[in-house]
């Protein structure tokens, strides 16, 4: 059998430069499709905070937890860990404030304040504070700042889990300084 010499004929040349445009196309398109991919998942994604505030001139204290970010912040579970304990917002009906007065029994006199629940699956809208406890106009806001520091003194810890709308789960808590993505 006699050997065929390979010859490069303008059809097969043609053949070649449209299979490696299409090859190529096919790269940039898997690349710009990765790029919106992230890009998307950045546009929603939310970012917590936990800040308190205090005016002795107004005898007020807050606590609030925002979100700093550009989607919604879906609540997952709240836990606190004090004296060894782990304990989960849940069993206190959700109220952080709750939790105070179970190891505060002063707490449970106070005239001015409000407080807010942190639900399992409640959304914090992006760029927005929602105010957990709020103790105004009143001499108390001494007694839950002071308490407050405290607990924290005495090594109370907060975890807070939370979602986006595509289900990335993050967490904040005491030991952080922003919210640690969890796989």
């Amino acid at each position: 059998m006699a050997k065929q010499k390979f010859r490069l004929n303008s059809e097969k040349l043609l053949s070649f430069s449209a299979m490696a445009i299409s090859f190529i196309t096919l790269l940039i398109f898997i690349y710009q499709t990765n790029l919106m991919s992230r890009q998307n998942y950045l546009s929603i994604m939310p970012y917590l905070e936990i800040s308190t505030s205090t005016s002795t001139t107004k005898h007020s204290f807050t606590l609030d937890l925002k979100n700093h970010g550009v989607g919604p912040a879906i609540i997952e579970s709240v836990m606190i860990n004090y004296q060894g304990k782990t304990y989960n917002l849940e069993d206190y009906g959700d109220h952080l404030f709750n939790f105070f007065a179970s190891v505060e029994p002063r707490l449970d006199s106070f005239n001015a304040y409000s407080f807010a629940t942190l639900d399992k699956g409640m959304a914090i809208p992006a760029n927005t504070a929602y105010q957990i406890i709020g103790v105004k106009d009143s001499s108390d806001f001494q007694i839950m700042v002071s308490t407050l520091e405290r607990l924290l003194d005495e090594g109370m810890k907060y975890e807070i889990t939370y979602k986006s709308i595509q289900n990335e789960r993050w967490r904040i808590h005491n030991n952080t300084d922003g919210p640690e993505k969890l796989r």
